[in-house]
Parts: structure tokens; C-alpha cells; sequence
């Protein structure tokens, strides 16, 4: 920002602009890494009630021999009684890891389970599909390419009556996918993405979360991006997944949370976010914010943080976008109502989940970069003094609250009064004796612009020891030029 000529110190006419700069590469790096940081997992759905009838016996390892014989009675047994026993038997077996490889490298064992998978007897279906889904919880990705000749029968399925076998192919399908990339090759010609589709118009909320989880797991593969997500745009999914997301009383918790963490992947990729901009994903968001905000006033303890979560990095992430401005942002958010909102989720999670206090944070920041009115609010609603309280709590929170002052700092000489005097001065002080150099540039930065629109700022902060403070970092790289920066301006205005 300040540029050495001469000997002389002069600061430059852009340096608001070169400070912003500096902000958007950082948060353009922080995107990235979150963008890379997807979360991938794979669900076991067991029925409780099977489980306590069969005793909850111990799983016991089976060998070549128990595995063929089950699978020769499940296959040729006289009675279809017994028939569902060897198969109840087997699922058991396929709980252990070693007999799922044992059952792998047995020659026709697949086959003759898919055989069992397509008969036209509902109960030897519903424990050959049970048997799989076993296998697909594996954390071998052989034991999943192994299951590939049943994707396709599992895949037909899904437009079937019974919601409890569409949930336990949802779910299964969901845990091949994110182990095999064979697996998604396999089923994306086969029409994963319109199965999904059609599958999403069901009015059973087991099969929508179901759908959520496989849907979520497909949108995280490496080749999303490129392969998977513009197929997912160009259908009708975005905006049933929107419909999902609309707060009022037939928001279901679980459901919401899966398509919220959807969207969140299919925002993260970057292929089309103006399209879900268009169909009024920004104004969906916010409204959910709000609704989320009132929730955690009534309610305690209610798991609310796991959906929370995706919402708030889902609209930090479309505000990003040149649409959003393009759009009204600001106006689909509702200024002041969503600054509200926000601070009462941040209060909610330093409270119970201070982990998501950056997430918040950030949200903030995005809001207030290139918005005079939610810089605005922020002022009106008199949150500054409970921004400021914040910046105790750990030094990655301390970096993102200053970044949301320099937001309101940059906005001028107007914004810059209601932020100084006050608390600031020694709050700035406090943080310029931290010795984490983040924190400290930032906190400069703040300072940088409060004296280039506060003139009598500098010279107040001199009197307070400010100085001395800056003259305990001049081992950080550039901190001494700006040390006498700060001296140029408060001698001569």
C-alpha cells in the first residue's frame, strides 16, 4: 500500500483498492481449499426390529463351504421359509470384512446373488438386496466393483412400490458410488441422474433423505464437475431441491440436510451457480436463514447446526457470483432482517458449537464486502461492540471479524466514524500485542484505512501506545514500512 521514493514515505491514492485486493486473494484461497475439502461417508441401514429378533448374535466369520452352502439353499431350498433363512444367515456372515472377501473371490457368488436380486419373490429381493448393501458398506473398493453387475437391477428399482426396498437401494447405490469410480461410469449411462429425478417427487421422507445421501455422494466423485453436476443442473432436481429448502412446517430436519449439503457440492463446482441464482436459490437460502434463526431461539439442542451449516456456506458461496450483484443480492436477503439473523445463529454457536463460528463469519464478510447497506445494518442494529466481543475466541475468528471491519471501514468516512472512537482503540491495541502475524495484518489493515478516512485517528492512536505496539511486530516482512507510514500520517495529516 505504501510505496518507499526518495526516502520519503508517501501513501498512495489506491490503497483501499489494493487492501481489498489483498482481502478477495486470501478469501479466493480459503474458497479453494473448502471447495476441496468434501465430505464423504457411507450409511449402514439395518432394520432395529430384525436385529433384536435374530438375538443380536455374534458375527461370526463364514468359510468358502458355509458360503456355498447358503447360497445353494437360498437358491435351490425347498421351502421359501428356508430359502430366507440361508440369506438372513449369509447377510449376517457379509457383516465381517474377511467374509466379504472370501465371498468376492468365490467364483458365481454375484451372480447367483443378482439372480436372488431379481427373482419375483419380495422377501428372498428385499435380503438379496440386504446382502449388498453389506457389501457396499465396505471399505474395500473391490468388494464394491464387485457388486457392479447388480447396479443396473438396483438402479430399476428405484421406480418400484415399496419405499422401504427404494431407501435400501437409495442407500446402497449411495455407498457403491463414492467407493468406485467404475461404479459411476457404469451407472451414468444407465440414467442415474433421471432416476434420481423421478425418485425426488416421493412423498415418503425416508426415500427423500435416502435420495438426499446418494445424490450427495454422486455429487462429490472427482469428475462431478465435469460429467455429473451439468447433467444434474439440466434437470428438474435444482429445482425440486429448492422446493425441500423452502422453510414452514412441512420442512422435514433430515431431508433438508442432505439437499442442503447437495447444493452446497453442486454450488462448490462452480459449473452453473447463475442458473440456481436465477431460480431463486439467494432468496430460498435467506428465507431458510431466517426460519434456522428463530428455530435455535425456540429450540435447544435440536441437531439444527447440521443444517445450518450448508445453508450459511451455500449463500457465501452465491454471493460470490457476478449474478448475485447482477440479481439484487441484497435485496433477495432482506438487509437487515438477515443481519439479524446472523447474529443470533453466531450467538448459537459460540454457545453450542463455536466450531461454526468461522462459517458464520465468513458469511458476514461476504455480505458486507460490496454492500453499503448490510455495512448498514451491521450499524443501525448496533453489532459492532458484539462483533468486537467476538474477537476473544480464537485467532482464525479474530482475522475474519476484522476482515468484516475493513468491509465497513472501506465504505468510507461516514462508516468510519461510528467505528472509531470507541471500543476499537483498544481492541486494536490488544491485538497488535498478539504474536500471531495474521491477526496483526489484518488489524494494521483496519487501522490503514481508519486513518485514511479518520485523519485524528492516527494521532489518538499514537497518544495510546499504538507505536510501540506496531514497533513489536517490525520482525514481520513489510511491517516497518508501515510503522513509518502510520508516523507520516499522524505528523502530517
Amino acid at each position: 500500500m505504501w510505496s518507499r521514493r526518495r526516502g520519503l514515505l508517501r501513501p498512495l491514492g489506491c490503497g483501499v483498492e489494493e487492501l481489498r485486493c489483498r482481502r478477495r486473494e486470501r478469501e479466493a484461497a480459503l474458497r479453494k481449499a473448502r471447495r476441496e475439502q468434501q465430505l464423504v461417508s457411507k450409511r449402514l441401514l439395518r432394520d432395529e426390529a430384525t436385529e433384536e429378533a435374530e438375538g443380536g448374535c455374534v458375527v461370526v466369520i463364514l468359510g468358502e463351504a458355509e458360503i456355498q452352502e447358503f447360497l445353494r439353499l437360498a437358491q435351490r431350498g425347498i421351502e421359501e421359509k428356508e430359502r430366507e433363512r440361508a440369506l438372513v444367515s449369509l447377510r449376517r456372515g457379509l457383516q465381517h470384512p474377511e467374509t466379504q472377501q472370501i465371498f468376492i473371490r468365490l467364483e458365481g457368488s454375484i451372480r447367483t446373488l443378482v439372480g436372488l436380486l431379481t427373482s419375483n419373490q419380495a422377501l428372498l429381493q428385499l435380503e438379496a438386496a440386504r446382502c449388498l448393501h453389506e457389501l457396499s458398506h465396505s471399505e474395500q473398493s473391490a468388494v464394491a466393483e464387485a457388486c457392479l453387475p447388480a447396479t443396473s437391477y438396483l438402479l430399476t428399482y428405484l421406480s418400484g412400490h415399496s419405499s422401504d426396498f427404494i431407501e435400501l437401494c437409495l442407500y446402497t447405490l449411495g455407498n457403491l458410488i463414492v467407493e468406485s469410480e467404475a461404479v459411476r461410469r457404469q451407472l451414468l449411462p444407465q440414467g442415474i441422474v433421471p432416476a434420481l429425478a423421478a425418485c425426488i417427487q416421493s412423498p415418503r421422507l425416508t426415500v427423500l433423505e435416502a435420495l438426499g445421501y446418494a445424490l450427495s455422494q454422486l455429487l462429490q466423485a472427482k469428475e462431478a464437475p465435469e460429467k455429473i453436476i451439468p447433467s444434474v443442473l439440466g434437470s428438474t432436481l435444482p429445482q425440486h431441491i429448492l422446493q425441500l429448502l423452502q422453510p414452514g412446517p412441512k420442512l422435514n430436519l433430515g431431508v433438508a440436510v442432505e439437499f442442503a449439503w447437495c447444493l452446497h457440492y453442486i454450488i462448490c463446482s462452480q459449473v452453473n451457480n447463475a442458473l440456481l441464482i436465477t431460480q431463486g436459490a439467494l432468496t430460498t437460502l435467506g428465507l431458510l436463514l431466517l426460519d434456522l434463526a428463530a428455530a435455535v431461539q425456540r429450540t435447544k439442542n435440536a441437531g439444527l447446526e447440521l443444517l445450518v451449516c450448508p445453508v450459511v456456506r451455500c449463500l457465501s458461496n452465491l454471493l460470490t457470483e457476478a449474478a448475485a450483484e447482477t440479481v439484487g443480492g441484497a435485496v433477495h436477503l432482506r438487509d437487515e432482517r438477515v443481519v439479524a439473523a446472523l447474529f443470533i445463529l453466531l450467538q448459537f454457536f459460540l454457545q453450542e458449537q463455536p466450531s461454526l463460528l468461522p462459517e458464520g463469519l465468513w458469511l458476514l464478510n461476504n455480505l458486507t464486502a460490496n454492500s453499503p447497506s448490510f455495512c448498514t445494518s451491521l450499524i443501525s442494529l448496533d453489532l459492532i461492540e458484539p462483533l468486537l466481543h467476538l474477537l476473544s475466541v480464537s485467532n482464525v475468528v479474530s482475522v475474519l471479524v476484522l476482515t468484516v471491519l475493513c468491509n465497513v471501514a472501506e465504505k468510507g468516512p461516514a462508516y468510519c466514524q461510528h467505528l472509531w472512537p470507541g471500543l476499537l482503540l483498544p481492541t486494536l491495541l490488544d491485538m497488535l500485542a498478539l504474536s500471531d502475524t495474521e491477526v496483526v495484518g489484518q488489524s494494521l489493515e483496519l487501522l490503514q484505512l481508519l486513518f485514511l478516512y479518520r485523519p485524528g485517528a492516527a494521532q489518538a492512536f499514537l497518544q495510546q501506545s499504538g507505536l510501540q505496539a506496531l514497533q513489536r511486530h517490525e520482525e514481520v516482512a513489510q511491517l516497518q514500512d508501515r510503522v513509518h507510514a502510520l508516523q507520516q500520517t499522524a505528523l502530517y495529516g
